[in-house]
Parts: structure tokens; sequence; C-alpha cells
């Protein structure tokens, strides 16, 4: 994860990962659910690849939390 991000990205960031692990998944669980790489999990858990609002929503739903608890 860069420095370069501001503290409360590297913090959503933690939520994210932090989130998947909660709901028991791995990066590869999360990739086939949504139908991407894995690669694409970790890119944007490593903050190598920014999260749009949608992607966000689609997370949220997969890991069981409201959108508002990754960026409160």
């Amino acid at each position: 994860m860069s420095s370069a991000y501001p503290e409360e990205y590297r913090k959503f960031l933690k939520k994210l990962r932090a989130a998947r692990l909660e709901a028991g998944l791995n990066q590869a669980d999360v990739a086939k659910r949504l139908k991407k790489p894995q690669s694409f999990v970790s890119k944007f858990e490593t903050g190598e690849r920014r999260i749009d609002p949608v992607e966000l929503s689609h997370l949220a739903k997969l890991y069981g939390k409201p959108a508002s608890y990754f960026i409160d």
C-alpha cells in the first residue's frame, strides 16, 4: 500500500480487508463472485487500484456490511 495515500484511505483499505476476512472469504472467493481475476481484489486491497462507488456497493453486500461501514 502506497504511503502516498492519505490516512483516511489507508483506513478504508484496512476495513475492506478486515470485512472480507470477517465474512470468511479469501481473495479468490471474492473474485469468483465478482467474476473478476483474483488480482483485481488484491490490487484494490493494496491501494494499487481505486474502487468506484458501484464496486464498493457490491463488496459491501458481499461482506454483509453497510457501505457506510467503510467510510466512517
